[in-house]
């Protein structure tokens, strides 16, 4: 079964490379917009100590992009991620909601990894 980032239409592939990882700060998000013939994908990374993480860049609430109204979304400590729009929080490790119009619903983790030469890709590098 796909997973929810995979419904989107304009979704990227599996394999697709992103950023190479010494392009990313630590303790900060990285926001991009993948762009193919079938749209735009919204993609927000962030690098945690060693965990690197993926979700699709889009508020459960009303879709529209976390960082849309400026770009201090995480939490000093990392732990949290919120919404310019309308304030709602998100665990940055699971994506589940935990405060304001965050509550009862995550957002869409996105699976990336590091391959051999060191860019950051769509899914398990093998």
């Amino acid at each position: 079964m796909a997973q929810a980032w995979q419904q989107y239409r304009s979704a990227p592939a599996l394999g697709t490379r992103l950023v190479r990882l010494e392009e990313l700060t630590p303790g900060d998000t990285h926001s991009l917009t993948l762009t193919g013939e079938k749209g735009s994908f919204p993609l927000l990374l962030i690098l945690l100590d060693d965990t690197l993480l993926g979700y699709v860049n889009a508020c459960p609430h009303q879709y529209l992009p976390l960082d849309q109204r400026g770009s201090r979304i995480l939490s000093r400590d990392g732990e949290q991620l919120r919404c310019s729009n309308h304030d709602a929080t998100f665990s940055t490790r699971s994506g589940e909601g935990l405060g304001g119009l965050g509550l009862g619903c995550a957002l869409d983790p996105v699976p990336v990894s590091v391959d051999e030469e060191g860019w950051v890709i769509i899914g398990t590098a093998d």
